[in-house]
């Protein structure tokens, strides 16, 4: 009966709007449910520094060098602005990455698709930070409030990126034939797997009904999804580029641009593991992990010794 009437009143704040922080109570369900979703954002920030970070020292100038090196470096900021969100649920963050190198933690599935050309650099930041900006920006709204939070920040600077990646674009659509030849396979690569990311159509989603009754998230999937492809059709336009997609077409009534179907068995198959690349970005994972082993020991010794300095100047 208390928790049935703890229940009533968490729900109520939730109903108005109101932000749960880490020392309020909060049902069991909701709790695993955040632990959940901001982890495995949390491991798709770290992640997504993977496909990029291999191209920084193949960029085509200093000044491109420059930006690549300063967006990756975003993004293990934000990886880690994301785990602390994540400990204040009451999870180790040493137990979270265990769970990615060993395979059972997902992440974006975006990140699992190679990146065969300079181009690539653009449209990742064109396609994919503009899908996750969009799903961002409904993510600072969300009930908990760490949560929320980081996400503000978060999306400042991927609307920075966002920028950056169509910048390359911009240029290289308007460059020399193979140039452009090379940008529009790019986008031909990309375009799909992005529309993937904003996840399943929400029948299909085990978890949606929860978030969005909790309003962890405010937005189905499928809402997202059509406002992605609303402001990004027009930017191809823009610089000259084709969506991948023979049945898109722009409705009058609607004002939307309707699109085709999503290749389901492919976001499935990937999402289980058996993407191009899933393989090769947890071996890198966990590489990275084996050869920062001694910086990990070298702080902890460090936070040993002046706990003790401090115990013995007490």
């Amino acid at each position: 009966m208390e928790d049935a009437a703890k229940l009533q009143e968490f729900e109520a704040r939730i109903e108005a709007g109101e932000k749960i922080e880490p020392k309020d109570w909060m049902p069991e369900k909701y709790r695993k449910q955040l632990i959940r979703m901001i982890s495995q954002h949390a491991h798709s920030e770290i992640v997504g520094m993977l496909p990029e970070g291999n191209w920084i020292t193949r960029a085509p100038s200093l000044k491109r060098k420059l930006t690549l090196l300063a967006k990756v470096q975003d993004e293990a900021g934000h990886g880690l602005y994301l785990y602390c969100a994540a400990e204040t649920l009451g999870v180790d963050r040493q137990e979270l990455v265990e769970q990615l190198l060993e395979g059972k933690a997902k992440y974006s599935s975006i990140f699992n698709y190679p990146t065969l050309t300079w181009a690539d650099m653009g449209v990742i930041g064109w396609l994919v930070d503009g899908a996750a900006i969009v799903n961002q920006t409904m993510l600072a709204k969300a009930s908990y409030g760490p949560y929320a939070r980081a996400m503000i920040r978060i999306c400042k600077e991927e609307n920075f990126h966002k920028r950056q990646g169509y910048e390359i674009v911009a240029t290289m659509a308007n460059g020399t034939p193979e140039q452009k030849r090379m940008i529009q396979d790019a986008v031909n690569r990309w375009w799909w797997p992005s529309l993937m990311m904003f996840g399943p159509h929400d029948s299909d989603s085990p978890n949606s009904g929860d978030l969005m009754k909790w309003k962890v998230k405010t937005r189905s999937n499928d809402d997202l999804r059509q406002r992605f492809v609303n402001l990004t059709v027009p930017q191809a336009i823009a610089v000259g580029l084709t969506i991948p997609d023979p049945a898109l077409k722009y409705n009058e009534e609607t004002g939307n641009w309707e699109f085709g179907e999503i290749d389901w068995e492919e976001f499935w198959a990937v999402v289980s593991g058996n993407g191009p690349y899933n393989r090769e970005r947890l071996e890198a994972r966990r590489q990275a992990h084996a050869e920062g082993e001694w910086v990990r020991k070298a702080a902890e010794a460090y936070a040993e010794k002046q706990r003790l300095r401090e115990n013995k100047v007490a």
